[in-house]
This record gives structure tokens, sequence and C-alpha cells, in this order.
């Protein structure tokens, strides 16, 4: 067989599957990214994987870049993409990816033990602000009214500031079609 018809048989036996995983995504024909653990996981990851013209012969391009990955550290990163490396060079001429999904799965734990996430420095600078120890305090801003909107809000109000009884007729009305009127 050549390449090309092992990466044909390896792509339908991989579409049939991962038929309706949403963890399994292709993004072309040799190009698929698949997601460790769930969304929520902070020890999930996401594998891009690629195929060269010469696989299954040669090993499938690994990366960890995609965006979802941007709370894993850079040597977390490599030592992920190190052990999966193993793993292929182990399986080398023959159909490895539902392999290699299948063993970075069972491994997680393994391959995420030294995990320490890392935080932007988009979401320090913004934790620094709204912490009372920064310095600076920030004065809240009240809604400003026109003198026009002033006369208005003046206008509704009984002396004591409150609104009638009744002013919000769409509130009234919602009410009533909820309780319903009497029974005869």
């Amino acid at each position: 067989m050549t390449a090309n018809e092992d990466q044909e048989m390896e792509l339908e036996a991989l579409r049939s599957i991962y038929e309706g995983d949403d963890r399994f995504k292709e993004l072309s024909p040799t190009s698929f990214q698949f997601r460790i653990g769930d969304h929520e996981d902070s020890k999930a990851f996401l594998l891009d994987v690629s195929w060269p013209k010469t696989y299954p012969d040669t090993g499938p391009q690994m990366s960890l870049d995609a965006f979802f990955n941007n709370r894993l550290s850079t040597a977390t990163k490599q030592y992920i993409v190190d052990k999966l490396q193993e793993q292929v060079e182990a399986n080398l001429g023959t159909a490895m990816m539902y392999t290699l999904f299948e063993w970075a799965k069972e491994n997680q734990e393994t391959l995420m033990e030294n995990h320490q996430p890392v935080t932007n420095a988009l979401m320090l600078a913004t934790n620094n602000d709204a912490s009372p120890a920064s310095g600076i305090k920030k004065k809240e801003k009240k809604e400003q009214l026109t003198k026009a909107q002033k006369r208005k809000l003046v206008g509704r109000t009984d002396n004591k500031g409150e609104l009638p009884r009744g002013w919000d007729w769409v509130d009234v009305i919602k009410h009533l079609s909820k309780t319903g009127g009497k029974e005869d």
C-alpha cells in the first residue's frame, strides 16, 4: 500500500470511531485536533496533529500551540510532546492516531502531574487594579441626568420621592395576566 492509501484508510477509520465525539475535530483530511479532558478541567489540553505526505512511514507533526492551551506552561507542553513523540517512534509504519489519542487520554494525569496553571499578564493586571491594596481608589460614576430628565422624574414622584401606585402599567397587566381573573 502507498502512503496515501494508508492515510485514506486511517482517515475513514477515525471518522467512524469519533463520529459525534466533540473532542475530535477534523480540520482537513490530513490535520486534526483532539481534546484530552473536559472543557472545564484545568488539566485539559488540545492536541493538534497533521500528517506529512509520507505518513505513517514518518511520524505526524504534533503541537500544543492552540489558544486553548494558553494556560499550560512551555515546559509542560514540551513534556507532553516529548512523551507523545516516544509513542510515535514505537508505532512508526502503522496507523497510530487512535493509539496516540487513547494513550494521551489514559495518561493525562501522568502528562499533567507537574502542571502549574499559567496566569496571563492581562489577568494579573486586572486583578491588581481591583485589589484595595493597590492604593488607587476607583470613583463610582453616578448616572448624570439632564435637566429635562430631572424635571420628568420630579413630575412622576410624590413629595416623598416615591412613584405613585400603578405607575408602571405594563407590570400591572403582566401580574394580572399571570394571576387570572375571578372565575364565575
